[in-house]
Formats: C-alpha cells, sequence, structure tokens
C-alpha cells in the first residue's frame, strides 16, 4: 500500500504500522527488546549484520560501537515512539533525503526476518508499507508526544479512550514502568533507551521533566477523543 503524502527533509511526520491482519509482532519479551534495539541500530549510514545480532547479548544491542566500529551518522531523528502487541508509532524529522524510507526498510526487514526465523513462519508480517502522516503545525507535533506515549494505558485499561481513565494512579504507575516506549525517558524514569531518541532537533518544549508528564497528564485526565486521529 502506497503513501499519499510526500516525505521531504526538514519535516516531522508520525510514523506508524501494524501486523498483518491485526496479528501480533511482538510475543515475548526478546521480541519488544530485538525491535527497540533495531530502532538504534538501525537509524546509521553502516548495514544490520544480522549474523552478528544473532551472537550479541540483547543487553548490549543498544550500543551501535560493538556492532560496526563506532558511532554511526543517523539518517532520522527519532522523537518520541512506542510499541504495542501489534503495532508501533514513532515521531520523525526527516534528515536526509529518503531516510525515513531506508530507516524503516530496514527496521522492518531485519525485525520480520528476524520474527520469521524464530517462529517458523515465511511471508509479511507487516500491513504493507509504513504509514506515515505530516505533522503540519506545532500544536499537533506537541500533541504527539500524548498520543505516542499514551498508546500503552489500552493494556491495562482498554476501554479509556471511550470512557476515560478508571485509576490514574494506576495508569501513571503502568507508564512510568512500561520500557517500551520513550516515557520513561522524557519523565526521568530510567535512560537506557536514550541512545534511540533524538531530542535535539526537536522543539523545546520540555524544560524539565515536570513539563512532559504534565501535558501527558493533562490528556489523559480530560482529552477522551485523543485517538481520533490515525486509524489504520
Amino acid at each position: 500500500m502506497g503513501r499519499n503524502i510526500a516525505i521531504s527533509v526538514g519535516e516531522y511526520y508520525h510514523v506508524y504500522n501494524r501486523g498483518t491482519d491485526k496479528r501480533d509482532v511482538f510475543i515475548d519479551e526478546q521480541d519488544w527488546e530485538r525491535f527497540n534495539s533495531l530502532l538504534c541500530l538501525g537509524n546509521s549510514t553502516k548495514r544490520l549484520h544480522l549474523i552478528d545480532m544473532r551472537e550479541a547479548r540483547q543487553e548490549d544491542m543498544l550500543l551501535p560501537a560493538k556492532h560496526g566500529g563506532g558511532v554511526c551518522e543517523q539518517i532520522v531523528a527519532i522523537g518520541a515512539y512506542s510499541l504495542m502487541s501489534n503495532h508501533f508509532h514513532l515521531l520523525i524529522k526527516e534528515t536526509e533525503e529518503n531516510g525515513i524510507s531506508k530507516f524503516m526498510q530496514k527496521v522492518s526487514t531485519a525485525y520480520t526476518m528476524y520474527f520469521n526465523e524464530k517462529y517458523k513462519r515465511s511471508g509479511a508480517l507487516f500491513q504493507g508499507r509504513f504509514k506515515a502522516r505530516h505533522v503540519d503545525g506545532d500544536e499537533y507535533l506537541k500533541y504527539l508526544y500524548a498520543y505516542i506515549h499514551l498508546n500503552p494505558v489500552a493494556i491495562i485499561d482498554p476501554k479509556w479512550k471511550e470512557s476515560g481513565v478508571n485509576n490514574m494512579a494506576a495508569a501513571e504507575k503502568f507508564l512510568q514502568s512500561y520500557q517500551y516506549s520513550s516515557y520513561q525517558s522524557y519523565g526521568g524514569f530510567d535512560s537506557r533507551n536514550d541512545r534511540i531518541l533524538n531530542k535535539s532537533v526537536f522543539p523545546g518544549y520540555f524544560e524539565t521533566e515536570d513539563d512532559f508528564k504534565s501535558l501527558v497528564r493533562f490528556w489523559l485526565e480530560g482529552k477522551k477523543n485523543l485517538f481520533v486521529v490515525e486509524k489504520f
């Protein structure tokens, strides 16, 4: 499935995709960690060597210097991300011509090869090419920090989008402990995935960690129509 927008250098995009037939693409912890690692390792001018990744310890995969002889020039800038069992969301800035396309091809291909080998399957894993929406204004860009980071709330409160959050404290505690998004990095709870992000090329909306948490809390508490922007 093609996209009906052009991707231009210097612009921001909400990039997302999900498993074919809405299937889960992250089954166990190793799967989540592998995709997390690919968000870092795939964002490079160097090729991915899958044999090296098979042999590497999972905890080392976020250290590019161990895979290719040093930190490489990034081909996109990632501002935020969130992984769910059957889909993912990324906030990306195009920093070089075709950078997002090259990055998504590397990540999707490498993860599909890993997943198919592990689970003895073949064929496409994701639902066609990645989807992208141009972030065409400052208000929308800031809003996406809430949109992307609040996705995991549905894991513990599936109906919250329609009827509101049942337990605000539990939802915030869950987000603080959720390892497969950039919430922990922005909120100051865990820095292990900081290498995935390039915050410096995004607007400085959050002077403090409390600024970020306040934005997310605002949407969590008062906006029941948060998740009507993207449908796929």
